[in-house]
């Protein structure tokens, strides 16, 4: 079933979570034992990340350097199958990212997903690689994910860039994207980033899903003005509960999010890790209740493969 017609049919709110696959090398166990905890809260879908390619640099004996280009983790094909194996009931909703990847890359993955009976993707332009200030397309690759985006709408039209393939069938993907209530780092500001969100909306997106944010008015003056653009289909709130005192430096740093004085002054009173973990988990909770209150259709939890806190806020919510 499509998210779209999910949020379009669902009588009651619901929660959705996503997940980040183990590093390569891991087993299948490893992924199993990251869903499982949250199947009991029947969740209608699953987001799975993606991860481009790294770049190392790895010493040679004679004093050089040999670039080397690693996948860290398994292929999103890989976890897909897998969890289809495991959760058929289950709708997979994978990360397709135009980062380190060509265009027609990019294409033969959507196909193999399509393959495989997949009906919802998240189309994302991906970060830049470490030590690259801005990011970098690939050659003939996409520069913003609203590329991203036509390219997904043009194979829903059985409308394919390689040339080869003959009577080619239309694929049938429901399309998520991303948001940033605080604006993406790089956009000049927040209209401009609701302008260039309102892109990848005509492009053909079904539906939007924010980045994390701690300030729920932050969510709803962004809602406001993104209804205010013209763009009306379905935001999905995204929150990640706070694990540790050292987030109130690591998270601003790495996702540009504000996190409010109220929720810093109570992270500072910790005296344990436990006391910060649990400061996390309430925070999300009436987060989360607030959301609800205000109408949210459902709301989008970061695990980041640690399920425990998340489990304790869905519990305590819905």
């Amino acid at each position: 079933m499509k998210v779209i017609d999910i949020l379009n049919s669902s009588r009651h709110p619901f929660a959705s979570f996503e997940l980040v696959p183990p590093l390569k090398g891991s087993d299948v166990t490893r992924l199993y034992d990251s869903i499982e905890p949250l199947m009991e809260f029947e969740p209608p879908f699953i987001n799975v990340t993606c991860h481009r390619d790294e770049v190392e640099y790895v010493p040679n004996s004679n004093g050089t350097y040999t670039k080397m280009t690693l996948a860290k983790r398994p292929s999103t094909i890989a976890i897909v199958a897998a969890i289809m194996r495991r959760y058929p009931q289950l709708e997979i909703v994978p990360h397709v990212i135009c980062g380190g990847a060509s265009r027609s890359k990019v294409e033969s993955e959507l196909l193999d997903l399509h393959f495989l009976g997949i009906q919802n993707v998240v189309a994302l332009r991906g970060d830049a690689i470490p030590g690259q200030r801005f990011f970098i397309p690939e050659p003939d690759g996409f520069s913003h994910s609203s590329e991203l985006v036509g390219m997904i709408h043009n194979l829903n039209q059985a409308q394919y860039l390689d040339p080869t393939v003959k009577n080619g069938l239309s694929t049938n993907f429901c399309v998520g994207v991303a948001a940033y209530p605080e604006k993406h780092y790089e956009a000049a500001n927040l209209d401009t980033d609701i302008n260039h969100l309102k892109q990848k909306v005509e492009a053909g997106a079904d539906y939007i899903v924010t980045q994390m944010f701690f300030d729920n008015e932050q969510y709803y003056r962004f809602v406001e003005k993104v209804r205010n653009a013209g763009i009306t289909v379905p935001v999905i709130p995204g929150l990640k509960p706070i694990s540790t005192q050292r987030q109130i430096d690591l998270l601003p740093r790495s996702f540009h999010i504000d996190i409010p004085q109220a929720l810093v002054s109570e992270l500072n009173k910790a005296k344990t890790s436990d006391d910060a973990y649990q400061i996390g988990i309430e925070w999300a909770i009436e987060q989360s209740r607030d959301l609800l209150a205000h109408g949210a259709l459902a709301i989008h939890y970061y695990t980041m493969a640690k399920t425990d806190n998340v489990r304790k806020i869905v519990k305590a919510v819905f």
